[in-house]
């Protein structure tokens, strides 16, 4: 006798992608991080070179990925790894109550609980936000920091993690992603690709009020 409900050998995979900052946090941690890494004062001496690099990204004559390479390279170039991670970690204890989204949370727990896989894809860089994912107990796909003999050169490995570079990414990790029921969650411009290559997209799941209804400048659609 054939047992009443009989499990497929080609069941699909479940794969669940947050985004970070903005969907998984209040706001940007990058800029944060740099500025509890460094102290005010470096900080301070060494953002005010972004502002005329930032005022041509807003005239379209520099595009985020460059400004961001330029950022990067700001505050990174020469850094000790080491010194680097050990910042992360004391950053994600400080700050972990004034980042994180409680819902968010939850939704992160609720998909690890329904097994599958789970993972943060952003384009911060993964060297920053490797304690947080750590704490969530999820896997990470992130903006990737060159490092030479124990020191960041201030250069990123291949592209910034965000808009198709998402794809590559979570394809270079998890192979083809039609093989998957894929959920995503995003806020930004950064999270379109992703979104659209999801059989379920949420936007702004996790805002409230008049930035949740913000809708997308693309028209997501539930896949079947």
């Amino acid at each position: 006798m054939q047992p009443l409900f009989e499990t497929s050998k080609n069941t699909v995979k479940s794969l669940s992608v947050f985004d970070f900052d903005g969907t998984l946090t209040y706001r940007d941690s990058f800029i944060p991080f740099l500025k509890f890494a460094f102290g005010r004062r470096k900080f301070s001496s060494r953002i005010i070179k972004m502002v005329l690099p930032t005022l041509r990204c807003f005239r379209r004559k520099l595009t985020r990925d460059e400004l961001k390479e330029i950022l990067i390279k700001t505050f990174l170039t020469d850094i000790d790894e080491k010194w680097l991670k050990e910042k992360a970690e004391e950053f994600c204890k400080l700050y972990w109550a004034k980042l994180m989204r409680p819902n968010g949370l939850l939704a992160v727990a609720e998909e690890v609980n329904h097994g599958g896989e789970v993972t943060i894809c952003s384009a911060s860089p993964a060297m920053v936000l490797q304690p947080f994912a750590d704490r969530l107990g999820i896997k990470l796909i992130g903006t990737l920091l060159e490092v030479v003999d124990g020191r960041l050169t201030g250069k990123i490995i291949g592209n910034n993690c965000r808009c198709g570079e998402k794809i590559k990414r979570l394809e270079a990790v998890y192979g083809d992603l039609s093989l998957y029921h894929m959920k995503a969650w995003g806020d930004s411009r950064g999270d379109h690709e992703l979104l659209l290559a999801a059989q379920m997209p949420h936007w702004r799941h996790f805002h409230s009020g008049s930035n949740k209804s913000r809708k997308s400048p693309i028209k997501l659609t539930v896949k079947k």
